[in-house]
């Protein structure tokens, strides 16, 4: 996650920022003589299965970065069409869009790796450039094919037009603080079921997996392969519960416990966040040249707790920008979750500016700072907040009642007065209607590699740990002494990235779990 809560996938590897399957098996009958024995059960999705892909370049215009860099990767995308409602596939049709860099070592060629960098709702077309940097030589034995998930990026829309890109808020300070985030959640909840109510009962990442099958099958492939990264984890348990003889290696980083999934995924995860806040007052302290945030850890931590009081008592002014109570903790959040020097930098920048605002100075707002805010409270992303938050709804039920919400609020913010009034807030979800289906339970058998560090501020590492204990089939790579979250390919640990890509070589999961220092 970084510019929203739950952050732009879910929860964010960007620097900068935040079942039964309808179609599965064919069924075969039992008659008494061979005459009598039963066809193949025909398949409903025949027309999906088996459609031709029309592979174009992914540049949409002059102004198209994404686009462009794809193509210059020897990228080309395609529209993949697969049923609004998988229980009618008759009925209407969506698009899914895809990208695809095909491999070149064809004699040795493992398939196709479906990538999922999380959100829910984050883009992953544009993926398939770095990703294949970080597999180095095993790039060229797949094609690696990004997608933009339904109703997400370049695939059909789903757009609430909220006047935010997240759901996500902090509580305030006071009941009547506490009123204006429910006021606020159910006028979001009423905006989606006005301007997409068609959309979202099928927003969920059930028929998210459905449509991963789908592009299975177009793509001629008998298995796929898969990289999820954050909620992404979570997907990818679900797809191969779902469709359990379509896998081939899985690569899960940043693992999400499906016990604790839902639109609350973010309890438990305060002390993580503390502590990673504490590591980033350190290093801001050792650049108390730069940043002027305070000499020691403590010092700079004391910065951070002013600026947050100085909102409680009166919104700061940042450019056009007004940050309250409501608003300060979200971007204090979001400023933690990868363990770098320049996101540190970024952070360090953005709570200078606070700061200077919280002293009445006029504030014009840094990079990082300025994009977290238009994230937060104007609609320019709209289109995100409203798709992650529908498949979050969508997947799982929230309590209803405010009270549940205001309880909690008031247990956990007597211990912490930063994250949990993030963490244990109300939102959109409890003014949803009931999911359609119920939530997967998902198979003890699978084969994966999980990844996680032990520092992780959004899928805490207890999760990695309690998904490795349920299923000992799987092996665990920790990254030791790192607040990061998602690691292969985006931190810089040769050990991990070693690890994943001998796993994606041969197909054979270490003997044992791995621990990789950050040294």
């Amino acid at each position: 996650m970084t510019r929203a809560a739950f952050p732009r996938r879910l929860l964010s590897r960007a620097p900068a920022a935040v079942a039964l399957s309808l179609a599965g098996a064919l069924a075969l009958g039992t008659g008494p003589a061979p005459a009598a024995a039963a066809r193949p059960a025909a398949d409903p999705l025949a027309r999906y299965h088996h459609q031709h892909l029309h592979w174009k370049s992914c540049r949409l215009g002059p102004d198209d970065a994404t686009g462009k860099e794809l193509d210059q990767a020897g990228a080309q995308c395609a529209d993949v069409t697969v049923p609004l409602d998988y229980a009618r596939p008759d009925g209407r049709t969506i698009t899914v869009a895809i990208s695809r860099i095909r491999g070149t070592d064809t004699a040795h060629r493992v398939g196709a790796l479906l990538l999922n960098s999380g959100g829910p709702g984050g883009q992953t077309l544009g993926d398939p450039p770095w990703v294949r940097a970080a597999m180095k030589d095993v790039a060229a034995r797949y094609d690696v094919v990004g997608v933009d998930p339904r109703f997400v990026g370049r695939s059909t829309t789903l757009d609430c037009h909220w006047p935010t890109g997240s759901m996500i808020r902090g509580a305030g300070t006071g009941r009547a603080a506490f009123d204006r985030v429910v006021a606020l959640s159910a006028d979001l909840a009423r905006r989606c079921r006005t301007h997409a109510g068609d959309l979202l009962p099928y927003a969920t990442t059930r028929n998210t997996a459905r449509d991963m099958d789908v592009i299975r099958a177009a793509l001629g492939e008998r298995r796929i392969s898969y990289l999820g990264y954050s909620y992404g984890t979570y997907l990818g348990q679900v797809y191969a519960t779902m469709f359990p003889r379509r896998t081939d290696r899985v690569v899960l980083d940043g693992v999400a416990d499906p016990a604790r999934y839902g639109p609350r995924l973010l309890r438990g995860t305060e002390e993580a966040n503390r502590h990673a806040l504490r590591d980033w007052a350190d290093w801001t302290a050792a650049h108390h040249a730069a940043y002027g945030l305070g000499r020691t850890g403590s010092a700079v931590l004391a910065t951070v707790e002013a600026v947050r009081s100085a909102s409680a008592r009166t919104p700061l002014r940042v450019g056009g920008y007004r940050v309250d109570d409501h608003v300060l903790p979200v971007v204090v959040f979001n400023g933690l979750s990868q363990d770098n020097p320049t996101a540190y930098g970024d952070f360090a920048r953005g709570v200078r500016d606070l700061r200077r605002a919280a002293e009445g100075r006029r504030v014009t707002p840094s990079p990082w700072l300025a994009s977290a805010l238009e994230f937060t409270l104007t609609g320019h992303e709209s289109a995100y907040g409203s798709a992650q938050t529908s498949i979050l709804c969508g997947d799982v039920a929230a309590p209803r009642d405010p009270e549940t919400y205001w309880r909690d609020l008031r247990r956990a913010g007597s211990r912490d007065t930063l994250f949990a009034p993030v963490t244990y807030d109300i939102n959109a979800c409890a003014f949803w209607q009931p999911p359609r289906e119920r939530p997967t339970t998902v198979r003890d058998d699978l084969p994966a590699l999980l990844v996680n560090a032990t520092g992780d501020p959004r899928t805490v590492y207890p999760m990695a740990e309690a998904v490795r204990r349920n299923w000992p089939s799987s092996r665990l790579v920790t990254l030791r002494g790192a607040d990061q979250h998602a690691v292969y390919g985006v931190f810089g640990s040769q050990c991990v990235d070693g690890a994943v890509n001998s796993y994606l070589a041969t197909g054979h999961l270490p003997p044992g779990d791995l621990t990789c220092s950050t040294g």
